[in-house]
């Protein structure tokens, strides 16, 4: 079935998988910017926490507004590893043998669903930025190679906060997120952006 035509500047409210399989049309979207939901700060510890209900209640209380390893995320995971292609396919499969049925890999399945579906509606032309953080940034890299293909990487870009926080006796406070940048293929559009020297190098350097 076509998606739904749209009208200019349309704003959706939702679960973006859905919106992106009934409305939004192959190879019509020139950028893609994503900052998902993944609260990755209060314990490393509970996302990799199998989920078979006997974690601690506070524990599961921290974490309600994060991803859980429940029916939806068994349905994507079958669905990625079955309907797919055979390189996201093994992909996803090591990545369960390997994380196991925990929050991580909950996270990192729905994410592969969306990241396929968001590769789809790009032009050739157009290019993704991909907003995490250190917890899970390594895994999803492995998954835009695998979607994206390793030679349309184009960056890493490293945000910066102003002030670490989360600092303790037993870790560096973290002071920045990632940003993982790939294009859709080498026919992608790259505007560089310029600024005005400063006086102090024009005065000394020139």
């Amino acid at each position: 079935m076509s998606p739904t035509p749209l009208a200019k500047n349309t704003l959706f409210y939702g679960d973006n998988l859905p919106i992106l399989r009934d409305y939004i049309p192959s190879e019509s979207i020139d950028l893609v910017y994503l900052d998902p939901p993944f609260n990755s700060s209060r314990s490393y510890n509970v996302l990799f926490h199998d989920e078979s209900g006997q974690e601690a209640e506070s524990q599961i209380t921290a974490f309600e507004d994060t991803w859980h390893w429940n029916p939806a995320a068994e349905e994507a995971y079958n669905a990625l590893v079955t309907e797919r292609g055979e390189s996201i396919a093994s992909l996803i499969g090591a990545l369960r043998q390997f994380v196991g049925t925990n929050q991580m890999m909950a996270y990192l399945v729905m994410m592969a669903a969306r990241l396929e579906e968001l590769h789809r509606v790009l032009k050739p032309t157009g290019s993704l930025y991909l907003h995490c953080d250190p917890t899970a940034s390594h895994y999803l890299k492995i998954i835009l190679d695998t979607i994206f293909g390793p030679d349309n990487f184009s960056n890493e870009i490293i945000w910066q906060r102003s002030l670490p926080h989360g600092n303790t006796s037993r870790k560096f406070g973290a002071s920045h997120d990632v940003i993982l940048s790939y294009r859709k293929s080498a026919q992608s559009t790259w505007n560089a952006l310029y600024t005005a020297h400063r006086e102090e190098y024009l005065e000394q350097f020139y």
